[in-house]
């Protein structure tokens, strides 16, 4: 085999955020679809400057790369290219559309005479009473520039031509964002810091205003847990949650033309002096976009109605039908019902004893927790593995971990070491003195919310053999170990979790297919993942590559792998979509000699999927539902659309 080649993780994560940018660019997407995608645009490069910029900068600064190769400074580069595309979107191709339907977005211009007075009106009725000002240089003793927060300087002349800087709030976590106004049957979109801008003169009666320019500070997201343990993760979980939008900054996103010395001054000032300076459009926090106001149903994607994936007759329960034989739901394009359905029935049926699930990101108002809390108050062992160390959801999943425990709940946080990232549940009933097990296996989070735009998979099974395995793993996890040692081996024959078995079986696996093709029988590997980063994996599918497999991908995100280079991966091909939903789900399906082999999970093949988490995916064992996957990978291994496979599930037979 040739020595292994692989693709920078950053930039192929840019790359992958540069697609998303490019949905708004197409004039066959409905136009507040597109706008949503500059929002989803903006708000994934936040967290890529929360997240991977302060690691680059570090790394860059540890190597001595100061000849501007690093992987900072590339991805610094890439990011301006992408920043100059957004504006020539917005510049040529929605604002145009916008006012092709009488849509005014009044963007980088000042606001026109028709609405002046509406604009006056809205700021002194609803904006002045959150604005405050700061002067630069003078008033900034106690002053912090918060995270993520938008800010406008505004540079001043008095009497005397004497300069100062002012520094303003633009209080959008209070109030609205965009504004939508309508003047003589035609209608206007403003945005809030344009609103403020037109009535600066009202804050400074007796200066010349020279300049005004829109700022955001975007500070390190990375919490410092430290030497915690379990009884006191929460506490300071808390604690870093309270400090982390006051981490170093490592970009300061400032609208052109900002004169040098006012730059400087700021900088200085705000203390800013190791952050990124990114040029950026006129406007910041375009993740805002995502509430733009504009109502017509020609302006959005036409309406999918859930499909209902289980029909359960009246006089029967869902535990019935899983025991019967196994059901698949395909979210979101089939209904989210039968997964609360499962919970519901688990904490009121009769004959539940034990209930055992994890939780990695729950939804903000979950029924799912509400279903665990009254299973335990009806007097059922109920234990929820928690991640308190999901990022940004840290906050969201210690609140659901304290009200869960005081129902009633065993509460069992994952190691700090060890994040546990399977999406698993497992019922235990007794029936005459007889265990049978119920589980449920995803390859998402137990989250209705974001089951309504995540495709994902979710298996409702009463395989007990893999089920009692899933008991297994919940013993060693309540053990909130940081690795398994020999005392906790598993004989895994179903399951495939990593820190176990997982990494091992999917070699296995490939190697399979190489030793297949060897021998000239029927072999092929076809996976669908949402990042691909891990080498020793990524080298294996070289080497099936170079042994003659044709193998497949999906990659959403993150892809380590480079295809179609000659005497490596010239059998290799990599597919992204991007579409009205989020591509979620981990496939693998290996041809086994035409006996197929599909697992489904959680798993992704990055490094921290691997060797830092449990994750878990799970063998798909019924005929009919091999088919089902096997056609939505083909379509979209083959087509250009989520609409065909909401057809095909539409027209599926219900189980």
């Amino acid at each position: 085999m040739g020595e292994a080649v692989f693709y920078n993780r950053d930039l192929s994560w840019l790359g992958f955020n540069e697609r998303v940018l490019l949905e708004a660019a197409k004039d066959t997407v409905p136009i507040l679809e597109r706008i949503k995608f500059l929002s989803i645009y903006s708000s994934n490069l936040d967290e890529f400057y929360r997240v991977r910029m302060p690691v680059l900068m570090a790394v860059d600064e540890y190597r001595h790369n100061i000849d501007g190769q690093g992987n900072y400074e590339l991805a610094k580069t890439e990011i301006n290219r992408q920043q100059r595309k957004f504006g020539a979107i917005v510049a040529d191709q929605i604002l145009p559309q916008l006012t092709n339907n009488d849509i005014h977005w009044i963007y980088n211009k000042p606001i026109p005479p028709q609405i002046a007075d509406q604009i006056v009106n809205l700021f002194f009725n609803e904006v002045l009473a959150y604005i405050y000002s700061i002067c630069i240089d003078k008033d900034l003793t106690d002053f912090f520039a918060e995270n993520n927060k938008l800010y406008q300087l505004v540079i001043l002349k008095d009497a005397l031509g004497a300069e100062r800087l002012e520094l303003i709030n633009v209080p959008s976590e209070s109030l609205q964002r965009l504004y939508a106004l309508e003047n003589d049957g035609h209608k206007y979109v403003v945005f809030l810091e344009d609103i403020i801008k037109h009535n600066l003169s009202y804050l400074f009666p007796n200066d010349t205003i020279e300049g005004v320019f829109n700022l955001k500070i975007t500070r390190d997201a990375e919490l410092k847990i430290g030497n915690a343990t379990e009884e006191n993760i929460t506490t300071v979980l808390e604690r870093q949650l309270e400090t982390r939008d006051f981490g170093f900054a490592t970009r300061f996103l400032i609208e052109p033309g900002i004169p040098l010395r006012s730059l400087y001054r700021l900088i200085y000032a705000l203390k800013l002096g190791n952050a990124s300076v990114v040029e950026g459009g006129g406007y910041h926090n375009l993740k805002d976009l995502n509430s733009f106001p504009l109502n017509g149903a020609e302006f959005s994607y036409p309406k999918w109605p859930s499909i209902s994936s289980v029909l359960i007759p009246e006089t029967d329960t869902l535990f019935n039908l899983i025991l019967k034989g196994d059901t698949l739901v395909n979210v979101p394009y089939q209904s989210y019902n039968p997964i609360l359905r499962f919970f519901n029935e688990a904490a009121n049926d009769v004959f539940v004893e034990e209930i055992y699930t994890t939780l990695y990101r729950v939804a903000n108002n979950s029924r799912i927790v509400s279903a665990l809390m009254t299973a335990a108050k009806n007097g059922k062992k109920v234990v929820a593995l928690v991640e308190l160390k999901a990022r940004f959801d840290e906050a969201n999943n210690i609140k659901w971990a304290k009200q869960m425990k005081a129902a009633g709940v065993k509460i069992v946080y994952s190691s700090i070491d060890l994040k546990v990232h399977a999406k698993v549940a497992l019922v235990k009933r007794v029936i005459s003195g007889k265990e049978e097990f119920v589980g449920l296996l995803a390859t998402g989070n137990l989250n209705e919310s974001t089951a309504r735009f995540y495709t994902d998979q979710i298996l409702l099974t009463s395989h007990q053999p893999m089920l009692k395995e899933l008991e297994s793993l919940f013993g060693f996890l309540r053990k909130n170990k940081k690795a398994p040692g020999p005392e906790d081996l598993i004989d895994f024959k179903h399951l495939l979790v990593a820190q176990f078995n997982l990494k091992q079986k999917f070699l296995d696996l490939i190697q399979r297919e190489i030793e297949n093709a060897k021998a000239g029988l029927i072999n092929g590997i076809t996976i669908k993942l949402n990042n691909l980063e891990e080498k020793i994996l990524i080298s294996k599918l070289y080497e099936a590559s170079q042994a003659g497999v044709k193998v497949q991908l999906i990659v959403r995100g993150i892809c380590c792998l480079i295809p179609g280079q000659a005497g490596l991966s010239e059998n290799i091909t990599v597919t992204r979509i991007v579409d009205r939903y989020l591509e979620h789900g981990r496939i693998f399906i290996f041809e086994n000699n035409g006996n197929k082999e599909i697992f489904m999970g959680s798993a992704d093949w990055m490094n921290r999927n691997i060797y830092s988490r449990i994750e878990v995916c799970f063998p798909l064992y019924d005929a009919k539902l091999k088919e089902i996957i096997m056609k939505i990978v083909n379509l979209q291994l083959h087509d250009n659309a989520q609409e065909s496979i909401y057809k095909f599930l539409k027209d599926t037979d219900t189980i």
